[in-house]
């Protein structure tokens, strides 16, 4: 069985899309129709190295989607042909076994235990939770980490209580996501920083209650113009860039929570100040928000259904997967907020 595919086969180069094959299924090993995927900035952190070297290369991307099970391996209990799908990068329940191994061009293509840049993917069972048919499947890669992961971020790490002062740098995917769950938890006042203003519009529409543009050379002092004198309650980084995580981390309170959930490149360092962990100040870095996919995406889609919110009006761009680097290339510029892989 083949189908189309976006592979990355060499660092700092365009994707290449081709035709690969899929794998039989083995134990805990279950195959989805990809309808929908979003592409992330750690897909783009990944093509760039952000992390370093590749050592898997080539290899299959993408770890957020919704599909549909067309086939379960041995051992899969916890989803059924027929269901539909998101697929995340964060373990829930179910199996985990071996990463499929496709094949392209008389070779071997390394996966990992999800891919989404793929119509037909081989997933291990944990990378999969189950939800209502009846949910736009647009939402679906949302739900993988925009939502879990913003929405994590605010009740796990930061756990935020009402009333508490935030600062998000950084109004992509992910930090969307962390501003409308900032509000949906009382935080106030919520302050979004952005390098463009048409992220920052919609960090206002999803509940920011102050925007500045990172390029006025006043941002600290307009932070704290809002915030107080002495600091915001919680600051969270979502950019990775070195200046930013040293000023985010200044602008806590003495008792402040620093967050961080932006990759910063392999090669750089900040400087920071110490004295303030002794005594309160909390920097911690987030993976994923420590999200529970199997508990917390069955939570926001009720909230969803139920007209809580609606997370649609995150998404910008919608491309086909033959226009993966141009649309790719539109997110460098800083065009896109959320852009969408459609399949059918």
């Amino acid at each position: 069985m083949k189908t189309r595919a976006a592979i990355l086969v060499e660092q700092h180069q365009p994707l290449v899309v081709d035709e690969v094959e899929l794998p039989s299924l083995s134990l805990g090993q279950v195959l989805v129709e990809l309808k929908t995927s979003r592409i992330c900035g750690s897909q783009i952190g990944e093509i760039d190295g952000v992390k370093g070297p590749d050592h898997y290369l080539p290899h299959l991307l993408g770890h957020e989607g919704g599909g549909i099970v067309q086939e379960v391996g041995p051992g899969v209990t916890r989803v059924r042909t027929g269901d539909h799908v998101v697929l995340h990068w964060r373990p829930a329940e179910g199996l985990q076994v071996q990463a499929p191994v496709y094949r392209w061009r008389g070779k071997n293509l390394n996966a990992g235990w999800v891919t989404t840049f793929n119509q037909l993917a081989v997933v291990t069972e944990n990378r999969l939770t189950v939800i209502p048919k009846d949910l736009d499947f647009e939402i679906a890669p949302l739900l993988a980490d925009t939502l879990t992961t913003g929405f994590g971020i605010i009740n796990n790490d930061a756990r935020v209580k009402i009333g508490e002062s935030l600062v998000i740098f950084g109004c992509g995917g992910i930090g969307l996501g962390v501003v409308l769950a900032a509000r949906l938890a009382g935080a106030h006042p919520i302050v979004a920083v952005d390098l463009f203003d048409h992220k920052l519009a919609k960090a206002r529409e999803v509940g920011a209650t102050h925007t500045i543009n990172g390029r006025d050379p006043n941002v600290s002092t307009a932070i704290r113009e809002i915030v107080g004198l002495g600091g915001a309650d919680i600051t969270i980084d979502g950019t990775g860039v070195p200046q930013i995580i040293e000023a985010c981390y200044e602008l806590a309170a003495a008792k402040g929570r620093c967050i961080l959930f932006g990759v910063m490149p392999h090669d750089k360092k900040v400087t920071l100040h110490t004295l303030p962990l002794h005594h309160g100040k909390v920097l911690t870095g987030s993976e994923g928000g420590g999200s529970r996919p199997h508990l917390d995406i069955p939570r926001i889609a009720r909230m969803i259904q139920a007209g809580r919110f609606d997370p649609l009006g995150f998404i910008s761009h919608r491309t086909k997967l033959e226009e993966i680097n141009e649309t790719i290339a539109k997110m460098r510029s800083g065009e896109v907020i959320h852009a969408l892989i459609h399949f059918d």
